[in-house]
């Protein structure tokens, strides 16, 4: 399961199939918007697309009509719960200089930390009803 720290950066890791979406846990975005919205969406959109001098021109490289992929995974990742905006409740994380981090523990972490292995077989039996694949050899 992956955790990722950048919206723009993780969205595109996903529209170019580098991150199966299934494999995301959640996106701790530094942003405020609703994909459904479509002025929101427009602004977000214009930003990481290169129009706008306030973002991070991420997806600057790909043509207008990839729009669609981008705000498709975006409203998957908005309906499955897995984009979570910090700046919704007036935190304002910084950039950072990761993307991904893995949500793994290895065994001996588990048997060394019983509240560790408690929480982490939780995580699984709710990762098995969302139908998220597992890796055999962290069970």
């Amino acid at each position: 399961m992956k955790i990722g720290l950048s919206y723009s950066r993780c969205v595109r890791d996903i529209v170019d199939g580098v991150v199966n979406i299934d494999d995301v846990l959640i996106i701790i975005a530094r942003t405020d918007f609703d994909p459904h919205d479509d002025a929101q969406w427009s602004g977000i959109w214009l930003g990481y697309h290169g129009r706008s001098p306030f973002s991070n021109p991420e997806w600057a490289n790909y043509p207008p009509e990839d729009e669609d992929r981008f705000r498709s995974v975006s409203i998957e990742l908005w309906e499955t719960g897995k984009l979570h905006q910090p700046r919704k409740f007036g935190a304002h994380p910084a950039r950072r200089p990761e993307i991904w981090l893995e949500a793994v523990l290895p065994n001996s972490e588990l048997e060394n930390n019983p509240a560790a292995k408690i929480a982490w077989n939780k995580f699984q039996t709710i990762a098995g009803l969302l139908s998220v694949e597992l890796d055999d050899k962290y069970q």
